[in-house]
């Protein structure tokens, strides 16, 4: 199924052998990425042959990290709608507004394209017990694959996550811990946990292969463009493991042969109540410095720190892209408009995105000529 080769340090340029577990590199502590023979890919596979690929992210199975079919659990997960926005575009009188729509995977957010993957790769790899730090859609999505791989999952999660999230994870057959505190706790718990029971961690980009899910988002946006790439993508950034994924999806693709070198404008939106990249960002930092007592609705934006906080800096800054902060209020309403007008009931994440697009119009950094996709990246029944 697979050319994958090796794993490479995202910071160093070290390389690891890609059959043997790991987690960040040994060398510098950043996170790995998993490289492919692209020149053979290119030799034996064309865009043609989508056509009578599957329906799902594992049309892409070349350039995805599992070997053997046998080791894929996979419950219908990709291969999202793309949705022209017609009734928000024309207010703000836009013809090419649309909407990528994750909130229709399975577990009802696109969480579920990482941890398949991940949780793929570790049982290709022999794992058996998984554990992972969650605000609440990743934690969702890890114990529904373990369940399918047949693995033992635990979760830590913040005591004042929404009750569904603790609830589905509950139902999969996980064994949660709530912690006091932010995603941050919860991942100092996880690790300890991982290291006392011997747990494989796959926390964001802690480990390599979340990202190769999530980098299947750009894939498909190619795919659904006809192979031209749209001006702007706006992504509501957490840990960033899909905005990080679909601008390295990008770069594979240009060395396939399927798109040229045009590459979308990028934009960064988080809440006004933790903004670690707008402010990092703004400050020409390569880093994020953590941001302190963080709090906003929108639980998968609540991400002090990020690990990839350079990657995501670096995507946005090589694609002229953007990174800002939205008030609470207005991702709210947001999120009610992109309801009421196109009958996406988007998360609160989601909603951060349309919120970005009115301010970035009113601001002339986007004209309303341009080609945009907003990302909702789950459902809003998880938040009821």
């Amino acid at each position: 199924m697979s050319a994958l080769t090796h794993l490479e340090c995202s910071f160093c340029g070290k390389k690891y052998e890609a059959d043997e577990l790991h987690t960040l590199c040994p060398a510098c502590g950043k996170p790995l990425l998993a490289r492919y023979d692209l020149k053979r890919v290119r030799e034996e596979w064309s865009r043609e042959d989508l056509a009578v690929r599957v329906a799902s992210l594992w049309r892409y199975q070349e350039v995805l990290p599992v070997r053997n079919e046998e080791n894929a659990i996979s419950l219908g997960e990709g291969y999202t709608p793309l949705l022209r926005a017609e009734h928000l575009g024309k207010k703000l009188k836009m013809r090419n507004l649309f909407i990528k729509d994750e909130g229709l995977n399975p577990t009802g957010s696109f969480k579920a394209r990482g941890l398949c993957m991940a949780i793929s790769r570790a049982k290709e790899l022999g794992v058996s017990e998984v554990v992972i730090p969650s605000a609440g859609n990743a934690a969702g999505a890890m114990a529904a694959y373990a369940a399918k791989a047949g693995m033992k999952a635990h979760v830590f999660m913040p005591q004042d996550v929404p009750l569904p999230f603790r609830l589905e994870c509950e139902a999969y057959g996980a064994q949660v811990t709530l912690v006091p505190g932010l995603i941050t706790d919860c991942g100092q718990q996880a690790r300890q946990a991982a290291a006392k029971h011997d747990w494989f961690n796959v926390s964001t980009l802690k480990e390599p292969y979340r990202l190769e899910g999530k980098k299947t988002m750009g894939y498909e946006l190619a795919e659904a463009f006809d192979w031209q790439l749209p001006d702007v993508i706006i992504y509501p950034t957490g840990g960033g493991t899909g905005l990080i994924g679909m601008w390295k999806a990008f770069a594979e693709m240009e060395a396939l042969g399927w798109i040229g070198k045009d590459r979308p404008r990028m934009v960064v939106v988080q809440a006004q109540g933790c903004a670690p990249i707008p402010r990092a960002f703004e400050a020409r930092e390569e880093f994020a410095t953590p941001w302190e007592n963080a709090a906003t609705v929108a639980a998968g934006l609540r991400v002090p720190v990020a690990v990839g906080d350079f990657l995501i800096l670096r995507a946005v800054r090589e694609s002229n892209g953007t990174a800002l902060a939205v008030s609470d209020d207005a991702l709210v309403a947001a999120q009610k408009r992109m309801a009421s007008r196109e009958g996406i009931f988007a998360c609160p994440e989601g909603g951060a995105t349309l919120a970005a697009l009115e301010t970035l119009l009113a601001k002339g950094w986007l004209m309303p000529d341009e080609t945009v996709v907003l990302f909702n990246t789950g459902s809003g029944l998880k938040y009821t």
